[in-house]
């Protein structure tokens, strides 16, 4: 990405500002009609792309060539075409109306201005899968046997692309035009009202003195920073700077304290209330209310945060390390008069449970964190720190925009061909039906995605592909698509491509494959809770009270198992032999079968109770004493 200066760096500034304050009037007054609202986005937006995101790696990243901001002109052609001719393109019947030479050389150059951002901003996986999608709706009835497709012209492909809303401008760049934004220009508010900062002094002054201080504070931070950020690697870069250092200084592993970070900065993206972008994309595809979402995936974010908690304590347990003295922590009772700060999240939850618009909802969240600036001289917010909190906030949305609209080409293929149904046959064939396999395929199928892609855009291809495969064998359609997104997430620690272990790594000065796998190890819960609340909708809350506390309170079991069972301690290093059977009554209390996981979570609890008190009678001691 390019660092600019100068007339360069003014008018991105100025061009981002207008971005969001077209945003900010629309999440207040209300969003155009869908098909002009993302036009209008993806006009203003997709420009960016050239702009900050330079052609090739030797290409000038302090300024913009002239090269660049003249396709950064072409790219808002297309959007303005449709913009000055809304009446005439909405009025038309697909598929009968003829596409008109204008339209055409509009859609042919949208689609490959937009490849070519996709290209710069998101990677190559993205764009040749996109490109591979789009060339399936021309030739596909070229292809042999079931791959075959119907025969399209290329006048229709580019209609599907362009001109429909089952194309580029489908429900991923709707949500990108109207939700995200918003919630991006939230969370820059909040980073300038002091909210954001405040997170790691809550981390800090609550959980540093702790055993293992720094790894829980790096817990704790990432997933309260990371539920606004979205990113991972981001979430990485904001908090484990100073986080990693500290493990490192009281004892942990260079590879390990990488790994802590990774996996609770992975991880804030399945925390409500926000989830990236991700809970705004799964509202839409199911219909549901943006709170169902956030009310679903409650029960397993907090069980993994749990875990991971939980583990780290057991490895500063097993090597002995202490927590952070307490004259060096922020002060409780400071931290605690400013309690006032969480008045933007608490609203905008609030708001939201009241039935608000996510959009309004957002932007009035804005304003509350604008009102607890006042009181505080160093973060106060006039005009320029309000400017200012815009512009932070809308200059990340180039990624998101540019992936939604990507992943719109490949929705228009597998509306337009058929091809997801082809690839539910072909998987319930691979797998004989076996929702346990198949569930084991379309986890394989999100983890590669995840590994090439920004998890919005692994998310969206995930539950294209996989999604329609789940719910033909009888999964709800909730689980299936929270299924889909944590796999996409996990991705992130998941080698080879472990793009949020590689970044902590990199902070740490360690191994990133050792990273990678050690963050594995400490986020196996990810694994397989998915696998659970897809057998048991009590763990999403989706059952009667009886069945919802059954669910939690088996998948907490579960966590202690998996928990001792991969660091080999509880008060006292343990045999291979009972570390077997922790997994054993750990993979029972995640049964679909309630008899099995009865069994599973009382063995989980007895098994522990005999082991502490064979060790007391042995006066074993944990190694920390």
């Amino acid at each position: 990405m390019r660092k600019l200066s100068g007339l360069s760096y003014k008018f991105i500034y100025v061009y981002f500002v207008i971005i969001g304050l077209f945003h900010l009037y629309t999440s207040i007054f209300g969003a155009y009609e869908s098909y002009l609202q993302k036009n209008i986005h993806l006009g203003l937006v997709l420009p960016t792309a050239f702009f900050l995101f330079p052609m090739y790696k030797g290409a000038p990243k302090d300024r913009v060539p002239i090269y660049d901001w003249i396709l950064g002109a072409l790219s808002a052609i297309p959007s303005l075409y449709v913009v000055l001719n809304y009446d005439d393109i909405v009025l038309r019947v697909v598929q009968v109306d003829p596409v008109t030479q204008a339209q055409f050389i509009c859609g042919i150059l949208l689609f490959v201005l937009l490849l070519e951002g996709t290209r710069r901003v998101v990677g190559i996986p993205l764009t040749l899968i996109a490109f591979l999608f789009a060339a399936y709706m021309y030739v596909g009835q070229m292809l042999p046997g079931g791959l075959r497709g119907l025969s399209f012209s290329m006048h229709e492909v580019v209609e599907q692309i362009y001109l429909t809303d089952e194309g580029i401008f489908s429900m991923p760049l709707g949500v990108s035009a109207t939700l995200v934004a918003a919630f991006l220009i939230f969370g820059g508010f909040l980073e300038k009202c002091g909210t954001g900062p405040f997170f790691m002094d809550v981390a800090q002054a609550f959980t540093g003195t702790a055993p293992g201080g720094p790894a829980n504070i790096a817990v704790m931070s990432s997933c309260l920073f990371g539920s606004i950020s979205g990113s991972a690697v981001a979430n990485v870069y904001g908090t484990g700077t100073f986080t990693i250092p500290l493990m490192k200084k009281i004892g942990y592993a260079p590879y390990f304290a990488g790994a802590v970070e990774a996996v609770a900065s992975s991880g804030g993206q399945i925390m409500p209330p926000v989830m990236g972008a991700g809970a705004f994309l799964m509202a839409s595809f199911l219909g549901l209310p943006y709170t169902d979402i956030i009310i679903a995936a409650l029960v397993p974010a907090l069980l993994y945060y749990a875990a991971v908690f939980f583990m780290i304590r057991l490895e500063a347990m097993k090597e002995g390390l202490k927590g952070i003295a307490k004259e060096d922590l922020p002060d409780k009772r400071i931290v605690i008069k400013k309690a006032y700060l969480f008045i933007p999240l608490v609203g905008l939850i609030s708001l939201l449970f009241m039935g608000m618009t996510p959009m309004r909802a957002a932007a009035i969240g804005a304003f509350l964190a604008w009102a607890v600036s006042l009181p505080q001289p160093e973060n106060r917010m006039g005009p320029k720190e309000i400017i200012d909190s815009i512009y932070t906030g809308v200059k990340s949305i180039t990624l998101v925009c540019v992936a939604c609209a990507t992943a719109g080409i490949v929705l228009a293929s597998v509306s337009l061909t058929g091809v997801g149904v082809k690839l539910v046959g072909m998987v319930l064939a691979l797998t004989h039906g076996i929702p346990l396999l198949a569930l084991a395929l379309v986890m394989i199928v999100s983890l590669i995605l995840g590994m090439g892609l920004p998890t919005t855009g692994a998310y969206i291809l995930a539950s294209a592909l996989g999604v329609p495969v789940l719910t033909r064998l009888g999964f709800e359609p909730l689980a299936a698509h929270l299924f889909v997104f944590y796999y996409a997430i996990i991705s992130n620690i998941t080698p080879p491509v472990a793009l949020a272990a590689y970044a902590a790594a990199s902070i740490a000065g360690s191994n990133p494959n050792k990273t990678g796998f050690t963050a594995c190890r400490l986020g196996f819960l990810a694994f397989v809770t998915p696998f659970a609340f897809c057998y048991d909708p009590g763990i999403l809350l989706q059952s009667d009270l009886v069945g919802n506390i059954f669910g939690i309170v088996a998948c907490i079991a579960a966590c202690f198992g998996f928990g001792f069972a991969m660091e080999g301690y509880l008060n006292r290093l343990l045999k291979p032999w009972e570390r077997a059977v922790f997994v054993l009554f750990g993979c029972m209390g995640l049964h679909p079968n309630p008899v099995i996981t009865t069994i599973g979570a009382a063995g989980v609890i007895i098994f522990w109770v005999l082991i502490v008190k064979l060790g007391k009678k042995n006066k074993v001691t944990p190694a920390a004493a």
